[in-house]
């Protein structure tokens, strides 16, 4: 039993020392991964989290003011209509005289 220690003690280093190489080769492929995953989406032309959350908010404001238009709008349009309504008809302008034919010779 006795001198089965040592093998078992210096199996057990072995083992801790692959451990501890393959936490490094680990920790080595995930730098790796993530460097070339950095590198393709700065190649993809993307917009920061911050540029789009500005611009989105851009363009909710816009879509707000063109209802709140889009509503002025048709509120106008029904206030046109009703004074069309009750307005008397405008009068026919009166055609104008015809001129008077001059002799050719004058």
């Amino acid at each position: 039993m006795q001198s089965q220690k040592p093998f078992f003690d210096d199996l057990a280093r072995v083992a801790s020392g692959a451990l501890g190489a393959l936490s490094g080769l680990r920790a080595e492929m995930e730098a790796m991964v993530r460097q070339q995953f950095e590198r393709f989406t700065s190649s993809l032309d993307l917009v920061p989290r911050e540029e789009f959350e500005v611009v989105r908010a851009m363009a909710i404001k816009a879509r707000e003011e063109q209802e709140t238009q889009a509503a002025r709008i048709n509120e106008l349009e029904a206030r046109l209509a009703a004074l069309s309504a009750t307005a008397p008809a405008p009068a026919k302008p009166k055609a104008a005289p015809k001129p008077k034919a001059t002799p050719k010779g004058v």
